[in-house]
């Protein structure tokens, strides 16, 4: 995963996989959350996902539920992951001003 969690560049399926887990979800949940918040621009392989599921527990930005045991496994993001998607937001903003002021719309 190519994310920069110093200068807050996430990518995109990053920052969605994050965005899908402040409710509690189990994988297949979340690519059906990306699916639909992108009107099916994007679409993860289960392949995908699960790596990305593990890169990011290991990063400690999500964890499984406790009371997730016996059945699908559910994640939640953490309070690490939540100060990462909020810098994120914060970035995001910032490039649509700029971008505004340059291409023109209001700002």
């Amino acid at each position: 995963m190519r994310d920069n969690a110093k200068s807050g560049a996430l990518t995109e399926v990053t920052f969605y996989i994050l965005l899908s887990l402040y409710t509690p979800k189990h994988g297949y949940a979340v690519m059906q959350f990306i699916e639909e918040k992108t009107d099916g621009r994007l679409a993860l392989g289960a392949g995908t996902l699960y790596g990305a599921l593990n890169s990011l527990q290991d990063k400690g930005w999500i964890a499984p539920c406790r009371d997730s045991e016996g059945r699908k496994k559910e994640y939640l993001i953490t309070t690490q992951g939540k100060e990462i998607a909020e810098k994120e937001l914060v970035r995001l903003n910032e490039l649509v001003r700029i971008a505004k002021g340059i291409i023109g719309g209001t700002a």
